[in-house]
């Protein structure tokens, strides 16, 4: 189960990939729009929104749920006319409503006999259908986020250090995940025909029975070392990649442009941004391009950059391509910090400038400076005064495309998916 825009579903489609490739019958619960990502040769073609719920698929398939998909519905729409938080507050009440419908969802999507569910933290239904189902749960998410540690804040805190004990102490913000949809938690647990009500500060680690929750973080050890003081419950297995279809090629408009002349610099900002600043970003980005004399790539995704072509023939404008298949050509990329554009550039050996917006995205953006693969994050109401002078240090620094080569050979000598199979299985026959 994973909710999100394409880069959220991913990773997670590479794993249901891996364990139907391994013989293993496999329930993707996801947003209808992104049902593409399941290769068709392991797609199972019946109908999994049937009210009885998805019936599990034979050996080797993947049964895609729908689960998510009014609550994508609603970002895809809204985020593009976004000016800030403010506005983000003023749609809590249409998410809420669309929460509730993904929980039911993935309740539904459960009904197939599982033997256990891995879970993105944003669907909180999970561990509570697994209690409910007698399972295991097993959550995952791409980057540090629920374990504490000495050796560095939750990255919800950005890049900064707070020593040792307030390092490990920041992590008990986690637990506030709970506290907007606590009532609604508790709502479904009776739903679904289970006793208590959840808490507000409920430590999202430890399972109803007081035993640890196996957590898969799908990131690279090479990115960011696995800390000493990690539990054994805490799996760090590399980052899971699902890879174009080999018969996949870039559009035509962007083939032409790269075979013109030397490799352009990728930009673009996925699905961040809130719209009403799409137009001083794209002038920023055509800007320091121009003061560069730098060829460039410049994606709009939905919300990051204003759309339209440019006037500049060094100049692509895009809104969109597979990363997996554009990166390599690119002689530096420049985008948000999300983690799965962090992990495609770094797996290309490509210099990388972070544009970190909210999130975890100040956190990679520092740790990525700090690998020594690109300049220090630039924030995005500073792109106009200094893109230009960062992307000059970006693709004129030759120790930044060293060390980005570097790291990606350690992240291509590792299989995350399959030590992520290894790991389920191993939990399912210690839990049988």
């Amino acid at each position: 189960m994973t909710f999100g825009t394409r880069g959220d579903i991913q990773p997670y489609a590479a794993l249901a990939v891996e364990l139907a490739r391994a013989g293993h019958e496999v329930v993707l619960a996801i947003p209808e729009q992104l049902t593409d990502l399941v290769p068709a040769d392991l797609r199972t073609p019946e109908n999994p929104s049937a009210p009885a719920g998805p019936r599990a698929p034979g050996p080797g398939a993947i049964t895609v749920a729908p689960a998510g998909t009014h609550m994508l519905g609603l970002l895809r729409d809204v985020m593009p006319d976004l000016s800030g938080a403010r506005d983000g507050l003023r749609t809590m009440s249409l998410m809420r409503a669309a929460m509730k419908d993904h929980l039911e969802e993935t309740w539904r999507a459960a009904q197939c006999e599982p033997d256990v569910i891995v879970y993105h933290s944003k669907c909180q239904g999970a561990p509570h259908i697994a209690e409910r189902l007698g399972i295991p749960a097993v959550l995952s998410i791409p980057l540090p986020f629920y374990t504490p540690t000495t050796a560095y804040p939750a990255p919800f805190f950005g890049g900064a250090s707070f020593g040792r004990v307030g390092n490990r102490a920041s992590y008990r913000a986690n637990r506030l995940g709970n506290a907007l949809y606590a009532d609604m938690l508790s709502d479904f647990r009776q739903r679904i025909g289970l006793d208590g009500r959840v808490g507000r500060l409920q430590d999202p680690l430890v399972n109803p029975d007081g035993s640890p929750v196996d957590v898969l973080y799908p990131y690279s050890r090479h990115v960011l070392p696995v800390p000493p003081d990690y539990p054994s419950t805490a799996h760090v297995t590399g980052y899971w990649f699902l890879d174009s279809p080999a018969d996949a090629v870039l559009s035509r408009d962007i083939t032409d442009f790269l075979e013109a002349d030397e490799p352009p610099v990728y930009i673009g900002f996925g699905s961040m941004g809130f719209g009403k600043g799409a137009e001083d970003r794209r002038a920023a980005v055509l800007e320091a391009l121009e003061r560069t004399g730098l060829r460039g790539i410049v994606a709009t995704g939905w919300g990051g950059i204003t759309p339209g072509a440019a006037a500049d023939p060094r100049v692509l404008v895009i809104e969109g391509a597979p990363h997996d298949a554009l990166f390599p050509h690119c002689v530096a990329v420049v985008h948000h910090g999300g983690a799965g554009s962090v992990a495609a550039g770094l797996r290309a050996g490509r210099p990388t400038q972070v544009v970190p917006f909210l999130g975890d995205q100040p956190f990679w953006g520092a740790r990525l400076h700090e690998l020594g693969v690109g300049p220090e994050p630039v924030p995005p109401r500073r792109l106009g005064r200094s893109l230009a002078a960062h992307l000059g240090q970006l693709v004129g620094t030759p120790a930044y495309a060293r060390r980005a080569g570097e790291v990606a050979a350690g992240i291509r000598d590792e299989d995350g998916t399959a030590a992520a199979r290894g790991i389920l299985e191993r939990i399912v026959d210690r839990w049988g």
